[in-house]
């Protein structure tokens, strides 16, 4: 008979933005994610530019940042994203609301059927946890021919009320 693992809990801690080197940034569009994004996100040392990345946005009532979750770290052209998982931030935290962000690693921001399956599903989840879904941002790589390099699923009518 194999040995049990012995199991050790985990401890979740919250450092607020104000402890941090970042203002309160208001998230009023998908280009103030993009830009945090590219700001701090790439900038971590968790951040790999040739896998998928997803991280959720922590705001308050008054859509200011709180601070931000990284959820998973996937593959080149997959992730593994559960709803447990991008809302336990989300609860620990007392956000009013989150916003999803990922990158592609191929530079194309163009969402694919999963991104917007898992938006929905996430959205639903978010409905019965009272924690709203403002948007899912893909982010892509910057060109000549895509200077904004980033699409807001809401803007493309993936949202629902």
């Amino acid at each position: 008979m194999p040995a049990m693992k012995s199991y050790v809990p985990k401890e979740f801690t919250i450092r607020a933005l104000r402890d941090c080197p970042v203002e309160k940034i208001k998230m009023e569009n998908p280009d103030d994610a993009a830009h945090y994004w590219r700001q701090q996100v790439q900038q971590h040392p968790y951040f790999n530019p040739s896998a998928e990345c997803v991280i959720v946005l922590l705001v308050n009532t008054r859509r200011r940042l709180i601070g931000h979750h990284l959820v998973s770290i996937g593959l080149l052209d997959s992730v593994h994203v559960h709803p447990r998982e991008v809302f336990r931030a989300a609860i620990i935290g007392a956000a009013s609301a989150v916003l999803l962000m990922h990158n592609h690693p191929s530079g194309d921001p163009t969402p694919s059927e999963a991104d917007i399956k898992i938006t929905r599903d996430l959205i639903r989840a978010g409905q019965l946890l009272k924690v709203e879904v403002l948007d899912h941002v893909i982010i892509g790589e910057i060109t000549p021919d895509r200077p904004k390099a980033h699409v807001s699923l809401r803007e493309l009518g993936y949202f629902y009320s």
